[in-house]
């Protein structure tokens, strides 16, 4: 039978989604561009329990309905109605098992896009070609779910790797699932430019921040300091003649920022200031959490060999996520895009954990 506790608990919640609705039509509200992006993001997030909400306690209504006519009915009809009941209890089981988790306390950031920084590690120029694969996974991995990629900068290195590469990921769940990709990711090949064939282990970092709104932080234009320059490919070529590549340097906090991507010096500005305002968000968050003061070096550790989030293992075609225990023997489709099967077990033990703490 539904649990009480449970149903009363969405009587609250769908009072408040009511209120929500009612506030969102209120022009005051429309004109305060924070507490309208608040609400809106509230009204989202209580959507969803509300819709599952209002179907649990549809069926329990059938579930009642059905005990309560087996009584009055002939022996066809109450095989009949024990069936139905049998069938809205089971219903219930389920929608009752799928509140409990979008009840589970909601990440902050879920919803928002996120900014993904790849970096060639320890390893030299294999792990520069290293972060180009991964970057190749990633992008191949997003349209699969739905997802948009926007390119903001990158510096290739001398064999067509990434020293670093940065991009945009737009879309509905994007933080929910990437930021487990976030840490040193290491792997293990014979590099191409090993003439013996020895199998070397290098490793590339995976930073991935949150895409911060301008209500989220407020950037001083008196903290702000810009400079620029000429951009420049691999092994220093230039390839832009105008100083159209730009460095944005936050005072405060001494993070820098730079862009050369676009050929448009506005462009570069532009999205170096995107990326700092979401840089900025991370470290917020992390220090309200007590965490480290650094966004990447809480996530990327030093980059180390020994330091490692997953590894992709080329002769035994094998990705192992060190942070779950799980090893699958796939590393061609993982890195053709296909995350899915490492994604949805980091997630579920993310809920896992949720849970066990929740009944503690």
């Amino acid at each position: 039978m539904a649990d009480n506790t449970l149903l009363s608990r969405l009587d609250s919640l769908e009072s408040e989604y009511s209120e929500i609705e009612a506030r969102l039509g209120d022009p005051n509200v429309a004109a305060d561009n924070k507490k309208f992006i608040e609400l809106t993001r509230r009204y989202s997030d209580l959507g969803e329990l509300v819709r599952v909400g209002r179907a649990l306690r549809a069926r329990v209504d059938d579930f009642e309905v059905a005990k309560m006519l087996v009584s009055e009915a002939t022996a066809e009809e109450r095989d009949e109605l024990r069936a139905e009941a049998n069938e809205a209890e089971a219903d219930i089981e389920r929608l009752e098992a799928e509140l409990k988790i979008l009840l589970l306390p909601k990440d902050p950031m879920a919803g928002r896009n996120v900014i993904v920084e790849i970096r060639g590690a320890e390893g030299g120029e294999e792990a520069n070609l290293f972060a180009r694969e991964l970057y190749s996974m990633y992008t191949t991995y997003a349209p699969k779910l739905g997802w948009k990629i926007e390119g903001l900068d990158s510096q290739e290195s001398d064999m067509g790797g990434f020293a670093s590469v940065t991009f945009k990921v737009t879309g509905e769940d994007a933080w929910t699932r990437l930021k487990f990709e976030a840490g040193p990711h290491r792997v293990q090949r014979v590099p191409v430019t090993e003439s013996q064939g020895r199998v070397h282990t290098s490793s590339a970092t995976v930073a991935v921040l949150p895409e911060a709104d301008e209500v989220d932080v407020s950037i001083d234009a008196g903290d702000l300091q810009y400079d620029t320059f000429r951009a420049s490919g691999a092994g220093g070529q230039h390839v832009n003649k105008t100083d159209s590549a730009v460095r944005l340097t936050h005072k405060p906090s001494g993070l820098v920022v730079s862009m050369q991507d676009s050929k448009s010096q506005g462009v570069n500005r532009q999205k170096a200031l995107e990326v700092l305002r979401s840089r900025l968000l991370q470290l917020e968050l992390q220090k309200a959490q007590d965490e480290a003061s650094a966004a990447r070096k809480d996530q990327v550790g030093g980059g180390g060999r020994s330091e490692k989030v997953r590894t992709y293992n080329f002769k035994e075609n094998r990705v192992s996520d060190h942070r779950i225990g799980l090893t699958v023997y796939n590393l061609d489709k993982v890195l053709a895009g296909d995350l899915e099967e490492i994604s949805d077990a980091l997630l579920a033990e993310e809920r896992t954990s949720q849970l066990s703490e929740t009944v503690d």
